[in-house]
């Protein structure tokens, strides 16, 4: 009988397929290394300047966008270890709007640094120990770098919005941020409810259209629906509106039985008796004191013709989530079937009309007042791709404002704060004792790496910004930044740029701890994945021919 290999230790453990991987160079190490491939990506699309990325994802879909928090989503991390920064930059999206890329950039930022001091010899607890003392010390100094007086600010003031907007804004689209802020100001402004911490994203939409240009933008009061009203009737004024989820047609008369007609007038008299139920249910929304009928899917031509007679005007929203938001502009209920609506299920819209922007005949929804009103940011822009990417950079603004509702304060921008964080780090380093020191000065040179990607964007020699830059603030001037057009540093009270306080606090606490999770890692173990196809294998059966 021959002898059998037992397996002995983990192997006897785990189901086999599995993989293990453990100790410094092979999980520790690889996982880093995975983490500062994805913060390359991310990296040279850091601020204004930053590089487009083109991305096709699994439906083939094209994104040209600098966006971070839209190229990790759609390249599909599967790394574990990536994934948490992926992760980490999803939450500030979620949170704050703005500053992904800074949190994937400056975690693997740090990840790198962890590396060399893992290679010095450092045990990674004492690394994160060291993270974790830089963290807290962040949190103090930025502290002192708010700008004097910017939390007394009012949500309602434009002028103190677009200043704060600018910044996360130019970073998508630079160059057009003078001509977006302000619409997305406007719009903001216009659904800021009375407490401005219960300021909701989703009342500013987006409509894109294309054709134009950006400078053809413009703010619509209300909702714009990309679709022209069905029938003839192209406007109404303080419209009471009934929503139906099924559509409207002679279906609604329920008439799936089988009918023998016999002879020429039975005949007749059927058709007059699905008419007569068509035009009794029209009669009835018209009667309950609708003029307007919306309808999720389609509007059959006799029911049309009715809603014509009794003056109705047709308003087809084939998308869900359209109709779910036309509900909550107008407070309608949407119903099920064609029937008598109550009038509590009845919506209400100040002016419902049809307009033509470029080309294009769009159905505008305006409600002035009911509190639950809606602002559409109307993007003209010549393909997709440009508007895609435009309505990125709104989403961004919208989110910023929903930030400086709840706070309001600013930090010097243009790496200005990064450089003041940096050289307050390395002093603090250098008054701990302990190994932990080496793991602090380690997290404020990797401050740099902001300033440094900002000036390689813009084609600028980062050495030279740099030691300009220290050498600046060595001297007390710690609102000191860089002017990227012109390529030199720069008061930044002058230039105009600020980061909101929030942005900048939740990207470095969401970097640190994604940093310090992957470095507590230190054995991967993967189970043998599942059965089942993968993606992109040929389907089963099929030849090789």
């Amino acid at each position: 009988m021959g002898f059998q290999m037992q397996p002995y230790g983990i192997q006897a453990m785990l189901k086999e397929g599995h993989k293990h991987l453990s100790g410094l160079d092979e999980a520790v190490l690889k996982n880093i290394d995975a983490c500062k491939e994805l913060s390359a990506i991310t990296r040279t699309s850091l601020g204004p300047n930053g590089m487009n990325k083109m991305v096709i994802n699994h439906l083939d879909k094209l994104f040209v966008t600098n966006d971070a928090a839209t190229i990790v989503n759609e390249l599909e991390v599967q790394h574990p270890a990536a994934k948490i920064l992926v992760l980490a930059g999803r939450a500030q999206q979620e949170e704050i709007g703005d500053g992904a890329n800074l949190v994937i950039s400056f975690a693997g930022e740090l990840l790198e640094k962890a590396e060399e001091l893992i290679r010095m010899g450092l045990h990674p607890s004492e690394i994160i120990s060291g993270y974790n003392k830089s963290i807290n010390k962040v949190v103090e100094i930025i502290d002192e770098l708010v700008e004097q007086g910017s939390d007394s600010m009012d949500v309602r003031n434009k002028d103190e919005v677009v200043l704060r907007m600018r910044a996360a804004v130019a970073s998508k689209q630079f160059g057009q941020e003078d001509t977006l802020c302000p619409l997305i100001a406007d719009a903001c402004i216009q659904v800021c409810p009375k407490n401005p911490a219960n300021f909701n994203v989703d009342n500013v939409r987006v409509a894109k259209l294309v054709g134009g240009g950006l400078h053809n933008s413009t703010v619509v009061r209300g909702m714009v629906l990309k679709n022209d009203a069905v029938g003839s009737i192209k406007r109404a004024e303080k419209a009471k509106i009934a929503v139906f989820v099924g559509g409207v047609d002679t279906s609604a008369t329920e008439t799936k039985g089988t009918v023998l007609i016999h002879s020429a007038e039975q005949l007749e008299n059927y058709a007059k008796t699905e008419e007569a139920k068509v035009e009794e249910l029209i009669k009835a929304v018209a009667d309950s004191g609708a003029k307007v009928i919306v309808s999720g899917a389609a509007v059959g031509d006799m029911a049309l013709h009715f809603c014509e007679r009794y003056k109705l005007m047709v308003l087809k929203i084939s998308s869900k989530f359209e109709l779910r938001r036309f509900c909550r502009t107008t407070g309608a209920v949407a119903l099920l079937k064609l029937s008598q609506p109550n009038p509590d299920e009845l919506g209400y819209a100040d002016s419902i009309s049809v307009e033509e922007i470029g080309g294009v005949r769009v159905t505008v929804v305006k409600n002035e007042e009911g509190g639950n009103s809606v602002a559409t940011v109307v993007l003209r822009g010549s393909t997709d791709s440009i508007l895609d990417d435009l309505e990125r950079a709104v989403d961004d603004g919208v989110n910023t404002y929903k930030a400086m509702c709840r706070d309001s304060r600013i930090i010097p921008g243009a790496a200005a704060s990064e450089i003041e964080l940096a050289k307050k780090l390395k002093e603090f380093s250098l008054k701990e004792t302990g190994l932990d020191q080496y793991a602090i000065a380690k997290f404020s040179e990797s401050f740099e790496m902001i300033p440094r990607t900002l000036s390689e964007n813009a084609g600028l020699n980062a050495m030279e910004i740099i030691s300009s830059l220290y050498a600046e603030h060595a001297s007390g001037k710690t609102k000191v930044g860089i002017d990227l057009e012109n390529g030199i540093c720069k008061d930044v009270t002058e230039t105009k740029i600020w980061d909101l306080y929030v942005t900048k606090f939740f990207a470095l606490k969401y970097a640190a701890d994604a940093a310090s999770t992957v470095l507590r890692v230190d054995q991967i173990i993967m189970a043998k994945p599942a059965g089942g196809p993968r993606r992109g294998d040929p389907p089963a059966g099929m030849d090789e021919d």
